[in-house]
């Protein structure tokens, strides 16, 4: 029943026009790494136990991680200052090729409010008042931009770079894009579901995207999860 629900929203999608921005438009191998909620596509030719991924918004689920350091031995660098995540990172023994570092990304470094969810069962907050967070409902928070991270952890490129971060993936794509940092895939969640103008902003995003030179080569059955890789990478 699932697969069946999941085709007919895709269909609908597709007949609405909603989703024409998602065109893939660099075709490569690519699978499904993680579990169902939490994962997204990988092109795996491009990755060995050399490369180095970093994967932002971890919440309660490292399945993306883990499959990632199963599949190609290689060390993955996770970030989320949400006060749930930490605990539970914590409480969990992890791969010792998996490091875990408790602040997230941002355009720019320094101590933010960081909203937690309305809902105190579920775990993840955001730097932003969006929809799914209690402004009253805060704590401070260490964030970082990706170049001030890459800088401390000795990086000079990021073979895989995933974001699942809330809604603040539009201002850090602006942010990475103005840095030229150095990158192969991109691996993003979308939450225009969070703004009103939300499909326009990720548009505008996708075409910034595709301007420095990385084209979409998967998107998840959701159509929220879009993968990005470079150009000339393959």
């Amino acid at each position: 029943m699932h697969g069946v629900k999941v085709k007919l929203k895709k269909l609908f999608l597709k007949a609405t026009g909603k989703v024409k921005h998602f065109k893939i438009t660099k075709r490569c191998k690519h699978l499904w790494y993680g579990g169902k909620y939490a994962g997204f596509y990988v092109c795996p030719d491009l990755l060995d136990e050399k490369s180095i991924v970093y994967s932002f918004g971890i919440g309660e689920d490292v399945s993306f991680d883990n499959t990632v350091i199963k599949k190609h031995a290689c060390h993955v660098f996770g970030f989320d200052p949400t006060p749930k995540s930490i605990d539970w990172i914590y409480s969990q023994k992890t791969n010792k090729k998996f490091h875990f570092y408790k602040f997230g990304i941002s355009d720019k470094s320094g101590f933010v409010d960081f909203f937690l969810p309305k809902n105190p069962e579920y775990v993840s907050g955001s730097l932003l008042d969006t929809t799914n967070v209690d402004t009253n409902r805060k704590v401070r928070v260490v964030m970082k931009s990706l170049e001030d991270i890459m800088n401390e952890l000795n990086h000079k490129h990021i073979d895989v770079l995933k974001m699942d971060i809330e809604g603040a993936e539009y201002d850090v794509i602006d942010n990475i894009l103005r840095s030229k940092v150095s990158i192969t895939q991109i691996l993003i969640e979308f939450h225009d579901r969070f703004f009103e103008n939300g499909a326009l902003r990720t548009k505008q995003a996708i075409q910034k995207l595709n301007s420095h030179g990385y084209a979409i080569f998967a998107v998840s059955d959701s159509f929220e999860e879009i993968s990005f890789i470079r150009k000339n990478a393959i």
